[in-house]
């Protein structure tokens, strides 16, 4: 009997193991998303304080990483000592921290949050005096929109121009991806409600890609070019190293109407209504 619940056990603690990593991924992309759509605003505020419970202390830095304080009882110095640790990844994050508490300390953010304290104790971000923006404020603020703008392209020789231009294309190349990515996440945002009510739609389906839209968002596959294997895509900033918004967003609507043809008759029946309207209107007003 007892070796009977302890192999029970042993199988519901692999299950669960294997749930967490699973919920631990999937909450780190889903974090990574947000810190990604949201990058610019995080920057331009220099950083937020997002928990500040003695002893417990979170904060996102402008750079897009997290710093989390905790304090240890140092036996040979008989005294408490602050610890600070500079998290890089949301993955690394949710490991540590309830990823529903970080987005919900996102949503009760103040202005009095702004802003995190360097390692000198200077404050970054915007300082209030008596309710209003002081001028170093708007400066720090100013200085902080400049950070997250491209260096101006400078060189002296034709072979510096190209390292110059080289470095500014890589730049924007990672800026568009970001925007792009952002767009996926906001489609996926607001089609939730109703993806539960139809049936996956297959968007593309060749021998070397796979992209469908299903409950929870985009999911896919694809072999990369001069690969062999295959590799899944289901973030947006995955989505959008293969593939453009465009097309894909064009794609779907075709795809939408091959499953669901009476969308395409609806839509014409109303594009129909609306030029008879016009056919009456024009026709009132000539008589």
């Amino acid at each position: 009997m007892e070796a009977r619940r302890n192999a029970l056990l042993a199988e519901m603690a692999r299950d669960a193991e294997l749930e967490r990593s699973d919920f631990l991924v999937r909450a780190g992309e889903q974090l990574d998303r947000f810190m990604a759509t949201h990058q610019h605003r995080i920057q331009q505020l220099g950083g937020i304080v997002l928990i500040d419970d003695d002893p417990d202390y979170l904060a996102v830095s402008a750079d897009g990483t997290f710093r989390s304080r905790s304090r240890v009882y140092d036996e040979g110095r008989g005294a408490w000592i602050s610890e600070t640790e500079v998290i890089e990844t949301a993955g690394e994050l949710v490991e540590i921290y309830n990823p529903a508490d970080i987005l919900q300390a996102f949503a009760d953010a103040r202005t009095e949050d702004i802003g995190i304290a360097d390692q000198d104790g200077a404050v970054t971000g915007d300082a209030e005096t008596d309710g209003a923006p002081t001028v170093d404020a708007y400066a720090a603020a100013a200085d902080q929109w400049a950070a997250g703008q491209p260096a101006t392209a400078e060189a002296k020789d034709e072979a510096g121009a190209a390292v110059a231009l080289y470095e500014l294309a890589l730049d924007f190349q990672d800026r568009s991806q970001r925007t792009e990515s952002g767009l996926i996440e906001q489609f996926e945002n607001a089609a939730a409600g109703v993806l539960g009510l139809v049936d996956a739609i297959v968007v593309v389906d060749d021998e070397d890609e796979h992209l469908e839209l299903t409950v929870g968002g985009f999911r896919g596959k694809v072999i990369p070019e001069g690969g062999t294997g295959w590799q899944d895509i289901s973030s947006p900033d995955q989505i959008v190293r293969f593939y453009d918004p465009t097309d894909v967003f064009g794609d779907l609507a075709e795809a939408i109407v091959d499953q669901y043809p009476a969308v395409s008759a609806e839509g014409d029946d109303a594009e129909d209504g609306e030029d008879h309207e016009d056919v009456e209107d024009s026709e009132e007003k000539e008589s």
